[in-house]
């Protein structure tokens, strides 16, 4: 969840994705002072235990640290893997945002647990240049072995795209957060995410 998208408290709205089904979930907060990042990351982090979920915090290491997350997301311009990993422990999770092939390949080398790619669509989310589109996905997908998960303009109307180019799942912020009602939206995602793999040959 982007904390500059939110109209309700971020408790309420991981309350609401918990209801809905979803069971991993990004902190993620580019404008707010690192206390206030440290005090929702932490009542999230007891929250999305309890629900047996996967928390996630974006950026922040150390702060994924202290509240005791299960890993941290990390950008192209934050710390590296191998210092994120120093911090976090080899049982923490370390995601990263790619988008080149061969960001793919580094972030692998050098012991990521998963890939954010994108963005894969136009969004006005993420200030990360133009969208990669599926056919850049394809290729990355084939170039790694480490999950990779699709980010930048997922709906529900492109969702298959992104995963028939091989997204072993997708990172949804405006979609949901923007939506009159957050909890149906996220779950007709994780209903067609489901179809999709249930017919999926990949």
């Amino acid at each position: 969840m982007d904390a500059d998208l939110l109209t309700i408290d971020a408790g309420t709205a991981l309350a609401v994705a918990v209801a809905a089904g979803v069971r991993l979930f990004q902190y993620r907060n580019k404008s707010g002072s690192r206390k206030e990042v440290y005090n929702v990351s932490h009542e999230l982090a007891d929250m999305v235990k309890r629900s047996g979920g996967v928390f996630i915090v974006n950026d922040h290491a150390d702060i994924a640290k202290a509240v005791d997350a299960d890993g941290v997301h990390l950008g192209q311009d934050d710390l590296p893997i191998a210092y994120g990993r120093k911090i976090m422990g080899q049982n923490k999770l370390i995601g990263i945002s790619t988008h080149s092939v061969e960001q793919a390949r580094e972030a692998e080398t050098a012991g990521a647990d998963y890939i954010g790619f994108g963005p894969l669509f136009p969004t006005t989310t993420k200030e990360t240049g133009p969208h990669q589109g599926v056919e850049r996905l394809r290729l990355l997908r084939n170039a790694v072995m480490l999950p990779v998960l699709a980010i930048g303009g997922i709906t529900p109307n492109n969702l298959a795209e992104a995963m028939q180019a091989g997204a072993d799942g997708v990172a949804v912020i405006s979609a949901v957060l923007s939506a009159p009602d957050p909890g149906a939206v996220a779950r007709d995602l994780i209903k067609r995410i489901n179809t999709f793999g249930s017919t999926s040959n990949r």
